[in-house]
């Protein structure tokens, strides 16, 4: 059996150190960028939020910006339809610059062409596309999810001005953007609108741009300026506009008293009444007001609420409604208007004299003072054309006695017929009389009466008629008579003019003897001596 062979002897050889192949830098350096980039996109990420709009029109996943003062700072991810079904949710991802943005009060809306209140915006998106425009809010506490604006707000929440608050009765040609005027300069603009939950009117929002903000106070007076305001009085017609701009889309404007000017700011989003016309807001508004009725009988046709009571040419009230009323005694139908009354206006405002508030310290004593004096209300025609009745106060010191009916609410002052209407009662009396005549029995008296003149006249042709003509006959003879007597070359007219010439001489010497007798008085103891021959 022969040897196993011999093993060779282990020799401990020293541990050599791993080295890096070269082949491996490149993906470690990959893997490197890509953690840093990674870690960077991680830090550098913005918020996610949501917003909800009614429509997805313009809205499209990776290509609809977010724009803030026309700079990108973020774009819409996803677009997706809500739970229910009625309404799209955007999912927008925004830089984290933005972050401090996203506030409470934070507005989104979509960027679209748009014409409204006379100016037009979104021109650019023809091109770009539409986008989703922000406005930063002024609250602290962070929100994600949002509803968007239908409508873009018309003023940045940074823009200085205040906002106001307008009650009308109808918004009239007012729209969202609809300029407000200043003296014809355009400060500011309607916000928005809504619809009184009583259904009663219309409430305004409309922002005013600083400075000229600082014009309005407690005396302002806020109208509607749209169209062609035409006032026909005596000095002509009067044509008045704020702009081209107001006449064919409508606005709004305002005015301050000057003696107001000086005035303190009113409050941001304080309330003013919206009037139809500049001459409605600028007329006298009182602070003490009366409520009074009067009765009439007659039509009140063109009598219309607004119009004015008048005294002597002072407009001292206005009618606030009219009615009717039946007498549950008299089955008589009258017509109650009720009016407001201005005691102020009664008051002296005349320079010299001072001026006082409420006229009298009883105004009760006062009016039946003024009635015991003949106070009536009257309706009387204010415009020919239109045909418009108003109220005229006067003294009737010859009307029958009245007095004022305190038992009724508001309380009845007496009136007075019109003239119109007092010579229809007058013509009425007249139709009535004649109507009461006896006119039958006067005809036939009549008929008798001309019976009698006809045989009158025929015994007067008979009997009287001969007569009268013999005697006419005699007449004519005799003046023939005498018509002959007076012919120049007749016998009476020469004895005559023989007598008239006797006379004459007659005449000439007793002239020749007073002149002597003149010349020589001594004569009538003497006589004519021959010298006096």
């Amino acid at each position: 059996m022969s040897r196993p062979p011999e093993l060779p002897e282990a020799v401990a050889v020293p541990h050599k150190r791993w080295r890096i192949q070269w082949i491996w830098i490149v993906p470690v350096v990959a893997v490197l960028v890509g953690a840093w980039l990674a870690l960077q996109a991680v830090l550098s990420q913005g918020p996610t939020i949501t917003i909800s709009f009614k429509t997805g029109e313009g809205l499209e996943a990776g290509k609809t910006k977010i724009k803030f003062k026309d700079v990108d700072i973020g774009v819409v991810k996803k677009v997706t339809l809500s739970d229910d079904y009625k309404r799209v949710v955007a999912t927008a991802e925004l830089t984290r610059d933005a972050t401090d943005m996203l506030v409470d009060d934070t507005r989104f809306w979509v960027v679209r062409p748009r014409i409204a209140g006379g100016t037009v915006s979104g021109i650019s998106t023809l091109l770009s596309g539409a986008f989703i425009g922000m406005d930063i809010g002024k609250t602290k506490q962070a929100r994600r999810d949002y509803t968007g604006l239908e409508v873009p707000p018309v003023f940045a929440s940074d823009v200085p001005g205040r906002e106001f608050v307008l009650k009308a009765t109808d918004l009239g040609s007012v729209d969202v953007g609809t300029p407000v005027y200043f003296r014809r300069l355009q400060v500011g603009q309607v916000t928005s609108f809504d619809l009184d939950k009583d259904g009663g009117g219309v409430t305004l929002h409309v922002f005013i741009n600083a400075p000229y903000d600082r014009y309005v106070n407690r005396d302002s007076r806020f109208w509607q300026a749209g169209g062609i305001d035409l006032t026909l009085g005596t000095d002509g017609v009067q044509i008045n506009t704020q702009s081209v701009v107001s006449i064919l889309v409508g606005g709004l404007a305002f005015e301050t008293p000057a003696n107001s000017l000086t005035l303190p700011e009113v409050e941001p989003k304080a309330t003013f009444p919206l009037f139809a016309t500049r001459s409605d807001a600028l007329k006298q508004h009182e602070s003490i007001v009366e409520m009074f009725a009067f009765d009439f009988r007659g039509s009140v046709r063109g009598l219309v609420v607004g119009a004015p009571v008048d005294f002597r040419g002072i407009t001292v009230g206005e009618v606030s409604a009219i009615y009717t009323r039946v007498d549950p005694v008299t089955k008589q139908i009258s017509i109650p208007v009720e009016v407001k009354l201005y005691p102020e206006r009664f008051t002296s405002r005349y320079a010299t004299e001072p001026k006082g508030g409420r006229v009298g310290e009883n105004p009760r004593t006062l009016a039946d003072f003024l009635v015991e004096r003949g106070l009536r209300g009257q309706l009387k025609t204010g415009s020919l054309l239109t045909g418009q009745l108003y109220i005229a106060l006067d003294f009737f010191p010859d009307a029958p006695k009245a007095h004022v009916d305190w038992s009724r609410t508001p309380p009845e002052l007496p009136t007075t017929p019109s003239g119109l209407q007092s010579l229809q009662e007058s013509l009425n009396r007249i139709i009535a009389r004649v109507d009461s005549l006896p006119l039958e029995q006067i005809g036939k008296n009549a008929q008798q009466t001309l019976a009698n003149t006809s045989l009158l006249m025929r015994n007067l042709n008979t009997q009287v008629v001969p007569q009268a003509k013999n005697a006419l006959t005699a007449a004519q003879a005799t003046l023939d008579s005498a018509n002959t007597a007076l012919q120049p070359d007749s016998a009476l007219q020469q004895d005559t003019s023989d007598a008239v010439r006797e006379l004459a001489r007659t005449a000439a010497s007793f002239r020749a003897l007073s002149d002597y007798l003149q010349r020589h008085p001594e004569a009538l103891l003497r006589g004519k001596t021959e010298d006096a021959k």
